[in-house]
């Protein structure tokens, strides 16, 4: 009885830790901890943050001020219109030219989950014809991303998309960001950000 009680006491204490490791981005209520790049449009309304496209429908990111290297990301997110979108790792950027790898946020068909390297190689890897289907068109997504030095793994609503490794992406370093595509006629919210970075 007493080895149960001091195994299930190092189980509580390790849920615990992982649990204090493990931190929201986004607070709900403003960008703080965020920068803008670009004209286009980046509010929180209802609890949830908002990307919209502006008037001179060009690309916009929203960065975190901080990089990351290794770490999990989940967050969820809703296409309202058009949605093509994405999610960037290890990134830099001067104006609104970014430089890194941008995991897919777009309709059905349009390779959610999948990796693409900007003004560099192009896609890197596409989803599977098959794994298309787990997108919802009208509701909340999930999406979860794997980064530990070479290897990216993504998942979309708990099925997983890809696994890519790739010396380059295992050699960058920067921050992280959504993105805006150019165009108009985006509108996509995001809730629920958080990270556990990893060693």
């Amino acid at each position: 009885m007493k080895y149960l009680y001091i195994a299930l006491l190092a189980l509580v204490t390790t849920a615990g830790l992982q649990a204090q490791k493990t931190k929201s981005l986004f607070n709900g209520k403003n960008l703080k901890g965020w920068t803008v790049h670009g004209t286009e449009k980046w509010y929180v309304e209802n609890g949830e943050l908002v990307c919209e496209s502006g008037p001179d429908k060009q690309y916009g990111y929203l960065s975190t001020k901080k990089p990351y290297k290794n770490f999990e990301l989940n967050v969820e997110f809703k296409l309202e219109a058009n949605g093509n979108s994405g999610i960037f790792i290890r990134s830099g950027i001067e104006g609104t030219k970014i430089s890194g790898w941008q995991v897919e946020v777009a309709p059905k068909g349009k390779h959610s989950g999948g990796i693409y390297e900007s003004y560099g190689r192009g896609w890197l890897i596409k989803p599977q014809p098959e794994d298309e289907q787990w997108l919802d068109m009208d509701g909340w997504n999930k999406m979860r991303i794997l980064v530990v030095n070479d290897v990216v793994t993504t998942w979309l609503n708990g099925h997983q998309i890809v696994e890519l490794k790739d010396e380059k992406i295992g050699a960058g370093n920067g921050f992280i960001a959504l993105q805006i595509h150019d165009g108009g006629g985006i509108k996509v919210r995001w809730k629920n950000i958080r990270i556990q970075e990893k060693k």
